[in-house]
């Protein structure tokens, strides 16, 4: 499937072969294929990004993290330069990797949490539906 990116008046679209949109808004949300996300109603999306949270986001990056970890370990022990003249050291770039995948996950929980907060009635600024009139 070939995605086709749109900046739409400060919106990041994103639209398939057949010109379906599969993300609308500042980041692009899950694409199920041909079920319509909006044909599910506003708990059915929440519920549909909690559970590809769970079962995708957050495994990846604990994994990713755990198997990126000794990779930064091995440099860093020891104290890998680079071999041109007054090498740089490379473990701190290596460490980039796990606490990358950390960081996502961490943003990951963030948004599970507003998400069953929003469920339970708890008022979420972040998840409330804003619509601005494009600017033209």
């Amino acid at each position: 499937m070939q995605l086709v990116l749109r900046n739409r008046g400060g919106e990041l679209s994103a639209e398939n072969e057949r010109g379906h949109a599969v993300g609308v808004g500042r980041r692009l949300r899950w694409n199920l294929g041909a079920l319509d996300l909006r044909s599910l109603g506003r708990r059915g999306q929440l519920w549909v990004d909690i559970l590809g949270t769970l079962i995708f986001l957050l495994p990846t990056c604990i994994i990713l993290a755990w198997l990126s970890w000794p990779f930064f370990m091995q440099s860093f022990l020891v104290d890998e330069h680079s071999s041109n003249a007054g090498g740089l050291l490379r473990w701190p770039i290596k460490l980039v990797l796990p606490v990358g995948f950390l960081l996502v996950a961490l943003q990951g929980l963030s948004e599970l949490i507003k998400r069953v907060a929003f469920l339970n009635g708890i008022p979420v600024e972040s998840l409330e539906a804003h619509y601005e009139r494009p600017t033209q």
